[in-house]
């Protein structure tokens, strides 16, 4: 079933119960109301008894017979009056229903008037009983048949019902065609899903017009089409050149274990035995870089609160055993970052070890650490103007680099290493060398 559908059933059931719970608490109310009016139009008709028993006694007033008292249509609706002189006794009635010890009671004074319900002759009646006014012992009973108002309630039973089935209707119609109206915006972004999912084409524009649910829906789909565009296009770029970078080891090697396998007993063996060795150790690190590259791309999946001026303070104290003949300036403040120690404690060992390999001999490297930046600074030849927006590119090597051994992944590492922490990674224009910063949010 479709929505507008559901949405339909869904209307017309709220109204069609609105309505019904309007009937539940109006017709009960309006039963009481005319019974109410019923017993106040029967106490009216027994104020009328003195005038009534005054005609039925002129009639009578020539004649020794004692006067009848029947039941007299008073022209009320079907309101009946019956005078029953003293003194009034149980059993039954000639003219009506029978007499009851209260109805001696309420005759004698003892007892207060009364409503009641009575059948007559299979007609059941409301009757009010009271003390005759101004005479002892005598009664007088007005009464109505209870189907008097019967047609009024069965007409408002009627028109309750109808205004149910009607307004059940009418809102299932109107919540159709608003659901049609406001569901058009979801039809739209359906539709572009599928095209996308048919085309595989990530950039197709997905509406996004209107500021209500539906519209933030929409946005969020554009964002999530957006990111899985970027991502793919990364995934992409990253396999064409990997694939590229990869191709001349793997041929230099291949190459050089060719010559090898021919020439066992040529006294070059060594050399190119040695030679496929560097090609292969080359290789394992490319292949660790991509591995690195890939990993640190998602969110730490171990973090803690990490000591950084500790963590450049251990690195730069590795890269002086390795590299004795440089000298190393630390400025190391106390700064708490919250992340990943192993990934951040990778990240700057590549900038230290990019300093490392970019310094001459003698040369200077100076590594500062404050408020959550950590700057490596190196006495090199520095980075050309040109070139300091992509030297943190996957892959990227400049022309001078390419005379230097590396996989240009490390720097990417570590900009994919600060985003993941949301930080930055920046190469800063430098009179001398290269000035090289990574830039963490500081935790407290």
């Amino acid at each position: 079933m479709k929505l507008r559908d559901r949405l339909a059933i869904a209307g017309g059931a709220v109204a069609a119960g609105a309505v019904v719970l309007v009937a539940v608490v109006l017709y009960p109310a309006v039963e009481a109301n005319l019974r109410r009016h019923i017993d106040d139009s029967l106490i009216v008709a027994a104020g009328q008894a003195p005038d009534v028993a005054k005609a039925i006694k002129a009639k009578y007033q020539d004649s020794s017979a004692e006067p009848d008292f029947p039941a007299v249509p008073l022209g009320i609706g079907s309101t009946q009056l019956q005078i029953i002189p003293g003194p009034v006794q149980v059993g039954p009635s000639t003219q009506f229903v029978e007499l009851t010890a209260r109805d001696v009671a309420v005759a004698d004074g003892t007892a207060a008037a009364y409503f009641r319900d009575a059948v007559y002759n299979g007609v059941t009646y409301r009757v009010y009983t009271a003390p005759f006014p101004g005479s002892q012992r005598a009664l007088v009973r007005t009464a109505i048949p209870e189907s008097d108002p019967a047609p009024t309630l069965r007409d408002l039973l009627w028109l309750l019902a109808g205004s149910t089935v009607a307004a059940g209707l009418l809102a299932a119609l109107a919540a159709r065609l608003a659901a049609r109206r406001v569901l058009r915006p979801v039809h739209q972004l359906t539709e572009t899903v599928e095209l996308i999912r048919a085309t595989g084409d990530l950039a197709i524009a997905i509406p996004a017009d209107s500021r209500d649910e539906i519209g933030r829906l929409g946005s969020a789909f554009a964002a999530m089409t957006a990111a899985l565009d970027e991502s793919v296009g990364a995934q992409r770029r990253l396999v064409a050149d990997a694939s590229h970078e990869l191709r001349t080891p793997l041929t230099s090697l291949t190459v050089n274990l060719e010559l090898l396998a021919e020439n066992l007993a040529d006294p070059q063996a060594p050399v190119l035995a040695a030679e496929a060795l560097d090609q292969a150790i080359e290789l394992k690190a490319l292949v660790n870089d991509l591995v690195d590259l890939a990993r640190y791309g998602q969110a730490p999946f171990h973090t803690e609160d990490v000591r950084l001026d500790l963590v450049a303070q251990r690195v730069a104290a590795r890269a002086a055993r390795r590299a004795p003949q440089l000298h190393f300036d630390l400025a190391c403040v106390p700064t708490l970052v919250h992340g990943d120690p192993d990934a951040l404690e990778r990240a700057v060992a590549n900038l230290v070890d990019n300093a490392v390999k970019w310094s001459p001999p003698s040369g200077r490297i100076r590594v500062e650490v404050q408020a959550g930046i950590l700057d490596v600074a190196d006495s090199g030849p520095g980075i050309p103007d040109d070139d300091l927006e992509f030297v943190f590119d996957r892959f990227y090597r400049s022309p001078t680099a390419r005379a230097h051994p590396g996989s240009g992944l490390g720097l990417a590492i570590v900009r994919q290493v600060a985003e993941a922490h949301g930080g930055t990674a920046q190469a800063l224009p430098c009179r001398s060398g290269a000035l090289l910063r990574l830039v963490l949010p500081v935790c407290g």
